[in-house]
């Protein structure tokens, strides 16, 4: 397909109640279904809400077509693709800030967060565990990758979605506001946009982003969702602080068209970074 039509759903969530988010879920799945939409995708936690601390062990789940939660929204990714964002158990009851791609009633992918912040007011780590490994994956689309939020604030992890083929970059995040910028603008909000930008146009990609909204234990969510394409023009943005289902069309022709004029994956050095990166960790310099 040389076009996706895509949907971005900045939702509020309700802490701890996972069947009361799996329904606002499939509401918002119809309704992009039925605009003509090929893939929806939630914030990071949107089954479960954020701040979860000590209920977290009683909202993960396992994404199996089996599962009392997830055999719904494998029903519904027979229609439209699905990117949830859930508290993942797995064999060994370590809980993983996890996204799952459905699409035509299979699990393609699942994402397990790799940077947990434990700074101002995050406390991600005492509750979470560190994911360890980055891959971009094959749709029915093209080459996706999937990043969680903290992820996204590190260099590394879109450059190494970039060298693994992600021609899509699917930024999911609960990020909440701090700081007043320019025209009213929340500062974080403003940073964000800024770096999603960035990405777009470093690695000539798709980059589109969703984050929640609303109000969970003193924190302000502040929505405000945007797809950059690979020439870093901004395709869509949402409102901030409401919910809201955004739509835009990615014409993947673009990839090609702006590479044949930017050849910068072509020109990246892999084996030289490689060899450099070795060399400042033996300096312990990294």
């Amino acid at each position: 397909m040389s076009k996706i039509n895509l949907a971005l759903a900045q939702i509020n969530t309700k802490l701890g109640d996972v069947e009361a988010n799996l329904e606002k879920h499939l509401g918002l799945i119809k309704q992009a279904r039925s605009q003509g939409s090929d893939l929806i995708i939630f914030p990071e936690l949107s089954l479960t809400g954020y701040v979860l601390q000590d209920l977290t062990s009683s909202v993960a789940r396992k994404p199996l077509a089996n599962d009392p939660i997830f055999r719904h929204l494998f029903d519904a990714s027979k229609e439209i693709d699905l990117l949830v964002g859930f508290v993942e158990d797995e064999s060994r009851h370590r809980f993983y800030i996890s996204a799952a791609y459905l699409s035509q009633g299979e699990l393609l992918h699942v994402h397990r967060k790799v940077y947990l912040p434990t700074y101002g007011l995050f406390d991600e780590g005492r509750f979470f565990a560190l994911g360890d490994q980055l891959r971009a994956f094959d749709t029915r689309f093209g080459r996706f990758g999937v990043l969680i939020c903290e992820d996204f604030w590190h260099a590394s992890p879109p450059y190494l979605l970039w060298l693994d083929g992600a021609e899509v970059m699917l930024f999911i995040s609960a990020s909440p506001g701090r700081g007043l910028g320019e025209e009213a603008q929340l500062e974080s909000a403003r940073w964000v946009e800024r770096i999603n930008q960035a990405y777009a146009s470093l690695f000539t990609t798709f980059v589109a982003h969703t984050n929640r909204v609303g109000f969970e234990d003193g924190l302000n969510f502040s929505g405000g969702a945007t797809v950059y394409d690979p020439n870093g023009a901004n395709l869509v943005r949402g409102p901030y602080h409401e919910e809201a289902l955004i739509q835009t069309t990615l014409d993947l022709s673009q990839i090609k068209r702006t590479r044949i004029r930017l050849p910068l994956l072509r020109d990246e050095r892999k084996t030289w970074m490689l060899n450099e990166l070795k060399t400042i960790i033996s300096r312990g310099n990294a």
